[in-house]
């Protein structure tokens, strides 16, 4: 039977606004809870609380469904079709630091597709959403990509510079960062979010999580984008992301390559 994608999206924007509801209030807090996970990341309080959160709305709302996120990781039948993807705080580091970039990310993934993606920001008063075949929005309507067609006139969104060259592609991403005409360290999903609003035209990291890119996988592309791995396949589980404009996107991998 095929999901009613806007009742999903529906509740995805509800798992959200639970999340928001936790994750805000510790921002900032004095007493944020912080600890080390075993590959040295941080975790906190709100991470596990807004989890815990969702997983509760989605126990009651939807028990056929299994659940895979970050601090609990998955929960429910593995063969369901139905999968949610859960992130409650991308951007840790910049949490625990007092920095905004921060947000909750939720994806529906329906036999082996992801069809719902929201990325909620409450620090910068923002969220973005999509459906597969519905567009993508945030609260001030519709998003779409930019029509840049040239690397040299290129926006470029980027993770820290070591970790490129700690995964061996380090003097192909100073090359493509001294082709384009500006480039951005601003990391996690905000660099992919800004190429979904056309703000940036091409966004990379070469390592990183399914539930890191699960819900800006379906954004970026409901916006007119294009988004794979660095390999150039189309998945939000290969290990490393692109998302471009589109029209940049062959000159990117090959630049990355």
């Amino acid at each position: 039977m095929p999901l009613d994608l806007s009742a999903e999206l529906a509740l995805a924007l509800g798992l959200a606004d639970a999340a928001d509801a936790i994750t805000l209030p510790r921002f900032r807090a004095v007493d944020l809870d912080v600890r080390h996970k075993a590959d040295a990341s941080h975790v906190t309080d709100a991470d596990t609380g807004s989890e815990a959160a969702m997983r509760a709305l989605l126990t009651r709302e939807r028990p056929d469904h299994s659940v895979l996120g970050e601090e609990e990781g998955l929960i429910g039948d593995p063969s369901s079709a139905s999968r949610w993807i859960l992130d409650p705080i991308d951007g840790t580091a910049s949490f625990v630091r007092g920095l905004p970039i921060w947000g909750t990310l939720i994806a529906l993934e329906h036999d082996g597709e992801i069809v719902v993606g929201v990325a909620s920001a409450p620090a910068l008063g923002k969220r973005w959403w999509a459906s597969k075949g519905s567009g993508a929005f945030d609260f001030d309507g519709p998003l779409h990509v930019s029509g840049v067609d040239r690397l040299e006139d290129a926006h470029l969104g980027h993770a820290s510079i070591s970790s490129w060259r700690e995964h061996g592609r380090g003097e192909q991403f100073d090359a493509l960062a001294h082709r384009v005409w500006r480039s951005r360290g601003v990391g996690d999903f905000w660099m992919h979010v800004l190429v979904a609003e056309g703000v940036f035209d091409v966004a990379a990291e070469p390592v990183v999580s399914l539930w890191d890119l699960a819900a800006v996988k379906v954004i970026v592309e409901e916006a007119g984008g294009c988004f794979t791995d660095l390999s150039g396949v189309a998945r939000a589980d290969g290990g490393s992301a692109l998302s471009t404009n589109g029209l940049l996107h062959d000159a990117a991998l090959a630049a990355l390559a």
